[in-house]
């Protein structure tokens, strides 16, 4: 809708001002300006009609880039609807293709089989650098690998594990309380938000050894820094629908401009965590023993300075920033919102958490940590159960782009050209009868267990929410971990309930899956 507002908005200026400019004027400037946008029909349709005569055995063509624009705020679920009729199928850009496959086959062979062939690519890179900068999600190559194993090395030490577990149980304790005083009072609460900033909370104090305490709403810079993340996450995103974007960056206006101002934030926000925790390990005379994870790169970054320089550690810290507090949240709000709309769900899932951990009603918040051990954590088949049904219905990350490097063939048969977006997309994945039964749009935890009850784990090329090959997710079990403690609290001391239940939630299209104005509901104390 927004270039249609645009081109509204500009002929009723032309038709204002023609009571002020000479006619002879006015003809030239609309001439001019019907010019433009004959040109810029041409760009968009000329390379689709072209495509669409092709006979190559490319992927069918379901539209000029134009449909994505046209349907973005349901943009997944439109795609969802054409994923039922083509398992794999395209876009057409003015310069290239864009293809996107719900075929499990053809998901492994991009992300393992040919993984060389299928990188980030310049295209890709260019949209997300500004947000992003040089961060893992952006880059393929040596600087993908030092951060994979610098990351590989961090997530698979037992101090972070344990110092991990310490914070998340600590962190969702006060969330606890600050739902007990809203349930006792018998106010809604957006829980969403309160999600959004436990998680942030956790995973400063986890990444960068700092208490942000953004729950309590007094630290107005870490509340500007969340939102103009959030905001600059969804303006990014617009990035790949909106044609005129380099433009609008070059003459900062609009959307480009409030980008801007957003990073302006995220950056100050950044670079001074990075400059006081630099501060405080000099201090502390470099404590070989911190369990932070930017006190590790920081010492890393002492045998390197040049390439690990602090824009280097801005891009890393932002990495762990995304994946740590947007996936765990959005996760955690859809599966309360399931929980809400399946009551059954949500009893079963307590039931399991008061069993397995032996508490009672007379457990207090701060015992029901201890008794929440690793080995009960791994009790809890219905949980994690739950969490991944959640997960396959509304992946963390809806939709997942590459860039083939060479020309190609796919399992099923289609040509992949040099160029081509081709990209994987777990959220109409979940849809897809063909791939998960008739039931595949029901939610159902059952579908992960065996017959004894035991959590049964997919194909991480059927089930992509944490990708798959050598780019699969290195924090999913620092992930479940986190959402199973914090799940885990809740609902063995409150039950939920949704303000509107006759609403159903629907997301804001963005790189990771944020429900749209929130989650509202009462809490009650069980």
């Amino acid at each position: 809708m927004k270039p249609l507002i645009f081109l509204i908005t500009i002929t009723m200026l032309l038709l204002l001002t023609g009571f002020y400019i000479s006619p002879s004027f006015i003809v030239a400037v609309f001439g001019v300006f019907t010019s433009l946008l004959l040109l810029l029909l041409t760009l968009v349709f000329g390379p689709y009609f072209i495509e669409l005569m092709s006979t190559d055995n490319r992927p069918p063509v379901v539209g000029p880039i134009l449909n994505q624009l046209i349907h973005f705020e349901k943009l997944y679920d439109y795609m969802t609807s054409i994923a039922k009729q083509h398992s794999t199928f395209r876009f057409i850009r003015p310069t290239h293709s864009e293809v996107y496959t719900a075929d499990p086959q053809n998901v492994e062979y991009i992300l393992r089989t040919n993984f060389v062939n299928y990188t980030k690519g310049e295209y890709n890179t260019c949209i997300m650098k500004d947000l992003f900068g040089n961060g893992i999600f952006t880059v393929d190559g040596a600087k993908w690998r030092h951060q994979r194993k610098l990351a590989s090395f961090e997530f698979s030490t037992k101090v972070l594990r344990d110092f991990s577990s310490i914070i998340f149980k600590s962190n969702t304790a006060k969330l606890v309380k600050h739902i007990s005083l809203l349930a006792a009072a018998g106010n809604a609460m957006d829980l969403q938000d309160l999600l959004m900033k436990s998680t942030l909370d956790s995973m400063f104090k986890v990444g960068f050894g700092f208490d942000l305490d953004t729950l309590s709403g007094l630290d107005e810079a870490s509340n500007q820094f969340m939102k103009a993340f959030d905001d600059s996450n969804a303006l990014v995103y617009w990035r790949f629908m909106d044609l005129l974007w380099k433009v609008k960056r070059y003459l900062s206006i609009g959307s480009e401009t409030t980008l801007k101002d957003n990073i302006r934030i995220i950056d100050s926000f950044v670079y001074r965590l990075i400059h006081n925790k630099r501060e405080q390990m000099k201090n502390e005379n470099h404590n070989r023993n911190k369990e932070d994870i930017l006190s590790r790169f920081l010492m890393e970054s002492e045998n390197d300075p040049v390439n690990m320089n602090d824009k280097y550690l801005r891009d890393i810290s932002l990495s762990f920033v995304i994946a740590g507090k947007d996936t765990s949240a959005n996760t955690l709000t859809w599966f309360f919102y399931m929980l809400c709309k399946q009551p059954l769900v949500q009893e079963k899932v307590a039931q399991e958490v008061k069993k397995v951990t032996e508490a009672d009603d007379g457990t207090s918040i701060e015992d029901f940590g201890f008794k929440l051990t690793e080995l009960v954590l791994d009790k809890m088949h219905y949980l994690h159960a739950a969490i991944s049904e959640t997960l396959r219905l509304y992946p963390a990350v809806p939709l997942d782009s590459k860039s083939a490097q060479k020309d190609d063939v796919l399992p099923d048969g289609f040509k992949i050209k040099k160029g081509d977006g081709v990209g994987y997309i777990p959220y109409p994945m979940g849809r897809m009868t063909y791939i998960w039964g008739d039931d595949a749009e029901e939610f159902r935890p059952e579908r992960w267990l065996d017959v004894k009850g035991v959590f049964r784990p997919e194909s991480p090329f059927k089930f992509t929410a944490f990708q798959g090959g050598p780019r699969i997710c290195l924090g999913k079990e620092f992930a479940y971990r986190q959402m199973k403690i914090l799940a885990a609290y809740l609902v063995y001391f409150f039950k939920f309930k949704l303000v509107d239940e006759g609403k159903d939630a629907t997301y804001r299209t963005m790189f990771t899956l944020h429900m749209d104005e929130g989650l509202h509901l009462y809490a009650f104390l069980r």
